[in-house]
């Protein structure tokens, strides 16, 4: 069983939204696209590539919500074919992003039995 509580600091904002959650009505799968990241540092005068550190923060904040409310499978949509058309330095940082995020939490995935799988297209990623 989920323990709410745990989900949110008591008085924060996100608190009132945790305490109105029906974990029965949740679903078991859940995915997300992840995009905006590039336009989020950009309006904070910020370069693209800060912008999708932050995703990486974000996608860990979504995989332990995830995990602590029981969701039985996240999907993260990524990398779009479009993707492939953005400058060489900014696909480089993305799929560095991903071999440091991986490498990182490698542990804590197995740890807490997460299972990670690329869909679609993974042949055309580098080996490492």
């Amino acid at each position: 069983m989920v323990d709410v509580s745990q989900l949110a600091e008591p008085g924060s904002p996100e608190e009132l939204l945790v305490r109105r959650l029906d974990l029965d009505a949740l679903p078991r799968h859940v995915a997300l696209i992840m995009d905006g990241n590039g336009r989020w540092a950009q309006q904070r005068g910020r370069p693209r590539v800060e912008g999708h550190k932050a995703g990486v923060a974000a996608v860990r904040d979504v995989v332990e919500a995830s995990a602590q409310l029981g969701l039985e499978v996240l999907t993260l949509y990524a990398f779009s074919t479009e993707n492939w058309r953005r400058p060489r330095y900014e696909i480089w940082t993305l799929m560095n992003l991903l071999k440091e995020y991986l490498r990182r939490e490698l542990d804590n995935l197995k740890s807490n039995d997460i299972r990670f799988h690329v869909l679609g297209r993974w042949r055309e990623l580098d080996d490492s």
